[in-house]
């Protein structure tokens, strides 16, 4: 019966690492999408601002997309912190690490959605249009084998 309990919770910890790991995928995948196009000194998202010729207005909806944009980074670094500590915990506490992680990158990706979508609605039709070929993620091999989401 413990050998039943052990796998059970090693496909229970597996299952969520996979999740945390789609977490991460999303929430990394924004910002990488961001960096595309031709590179002359200036950011990914610097580029996306000049392309996108945003208008007095749009600047305040702007500022909160970009301060969003801004939260890969900061994930990366918590990752980091989680995954020195992983291997100093035991199995419960592990998976209270796992689960308060995935906590965290869900928390992540829905204010980057929220200020993706107040962003986008604050954009003209035309500005729209270069947003999502400029936000695009590259198409691949790689990339199409990938879950759409």
């Amino acid at each position: 019966m413990a050998a039943i309990d052990r796998r059970f919770a090693m496909q229970a910890t597996r299952t969520k690492i996979a999740a945390l790991a789609v977490g991460i995928a999303l929430v990394t995948g924004a910002a990488q999408a961001q960096s595309m196009g031709p590179s002359n000194g200036a950011s990914s998202l610097e580029q996306l601002h000049v392309a996108l010729h945003l208008s007095a207005p749009q600047e305040g909806a702007w500022q909160l997309y970009r301060s969003a944009a801004d939260i890969p980074d900061k994930a990366q670094m918590r990752r980091r912190a989680a995954s020195g500590l992983f291997r100093t915990l035991d199995a419960p506490h592990r998976m209270d690490l796992v689960e308060a992680e995935m906590r965290a990158e869900l928390a992540d990706l829905q204010r980057q959605s929220q200020a993706l979508k107040a962003f986008y609605g604050a954009l003209s039709p035309e500005q729209q249009r270069i947003f999502d070929a400029r936000t695009l993620p590259p198409s691949g091999d790689a990339q199409q084998n990938q879950a759409p989401y």
